[in-house]
């Protein structure tokens, strides 16, 4: 549908990405779905849980971005598509899909969706949110221990390992693909602000 517009937002992890689109799906409603790059990642279940506990879920070769970039462009058709459900619990995928319909915004989130050219190109509006290395860190412990089991000290280690050597690596250089820079992202009121009307403009044209 050529009605459709794609926003992607894109940051570091703790960052305010899921924040931000949030705000943006609290305000739209049902003329905005939701796809999230960790409903991709790779299932890795003939792996055994302890060598699924140490992959590296911060390279863009964790995630089957083919499979999210085939669903936009059904979605942008009008096309319904079931994505996958992931479980940071248990990282792997879960045999349950999620039918996601066609809506007239699609907003699709994660760490390194501008890592893929193809993806980019899909994409109506790129937004970037960029926080401070400290705050995020501070987010993620507190996210991954209260929501997803984890203990202190792997998600420590797992950030010093891999999150912040893939951050520098893929993360931060992909922000040079963003149309919109957002500092804090839905916590800057400012800018969201200015994105809400533009997703409000769109849509009432």
């Amino acid at each position: 549908m050529e009605d459709t517009m794609i926003i992607g937002i894109a940051g570091g992890t703790g960052s305010g990405k899921t924040t931000l689109t949030q705000k943006i799906k609290e305000v739209f409603n049902d003329q905005v779905v939701i796809l999230s790059h960790d409903y991709y990642y790779k299932s890795n279940r003939h792996l055994p849980f302890e060598e699924r506990v140490r992959l590296n879920y911060d390279h863009p070769e964790a995630f089957e971005t083919d499979i999210l970039t085939a669903h936009l462009k059904s979605l942008k058709a009008g096309q319904a598509i079931s994505h996958p459900v992931y479980s940071f619990v248990e990282h792997t995928r879960l045999q349950e899909t999620v039918i996601m319909q066609p809506a007239k915004v699609i907003v699709v989130e994660g760490i390194l969706i501008f890592e893929s050219r193809e993806l980019c190109d899909l994409m109506d509006i790129k937004v970037f949110v960029d926080t401070d290395a400290d705050v995020r860190i501070i987010r993620r412990l507190l996210r991954d221990v209260k929501e997803r089991g984890r203990d202190i000290d792997s998600v420590i280690n797992q950030y010093l390992s891999t999150v912040k050597p893939m951050h520098e690596q893929f993360v931060d250089p992909s922000k040079k693909r963003a149309d919109i820079i957002i500092p804090e992202g839905g916590f800057n009121r400012a800018a969201l602000a200015m994105l809400l009307e533009r997703i409000r403009n769109f849509i009432n044209n």
